[in-house]
């Protein structure tokens, strides 16, 4: 349970970290200085808006993936082992989202790796065990991506 705590803290700082900040609005009577051109950006770079809905993607589906690992951890703690499976299933098996990035991809790959290994448990200690691997890959990936999970 107290796993379960921390990530929720932890995604509820990551997206509070990340959340659109605003310019205050100018005091009345102040007179603004005129911004410089804004540059193009390169051909490759998504406009701000576009960028931004993909990272909203990217966050909702890392939201699926901590909620399929609560499942999972949820069904292993009642000793329900078909319950597992089913959420180890999505794990390995789930499609892709676009913007990971290439230093995360072993993680994600471990990540799949143990909840295929769940799926092929034949009792409730082999799938805690690789349980337990998933929550490394992620814990992993978060410190890569600068993610913290503790206050």
């Amino acid at each position: 349970m107290k796993l379960h705590a921390l990530l929720m803290v932890g995604l509820a700082l990551c997206i509070t970290g990340c959340a659109e900040k605003k310019e205050p609005a100018p005091e009345p009577g102040v007179e603004q200085q005129a911004a410089p051109a804004a540059e193009t950006p390169p051909a490759e770079t998504p406009a701000a808006g576009e960028e931004s809905v993909r990272d909203a993607e990217f966050i909702e589906h890392m939201h699926a993936h901590a909620e399929q690992l609560d499942n999972l951890n949820f069904a292993l703690d009642d000793g329900d082992l078909p319950r597992a499976l089913t959420a180890a299933y999505w794990l390995s098996g789930h499609q892709e989202v676009s913007g990971i990035r290439e230093e995360w991809r072993p993680y994600l790959n471990g990540m799949r790796e143990a909840a295929k290994a769940i799926e092929e448990a034949k009792d409730l200690e082999a799938a805690r065990i690789a349980a337990a691997r998933i929550n490394e890959q992620c814990q992993g990936c978060h410190a890569a991506a600068g993610v913290s999970n503790q206050q």
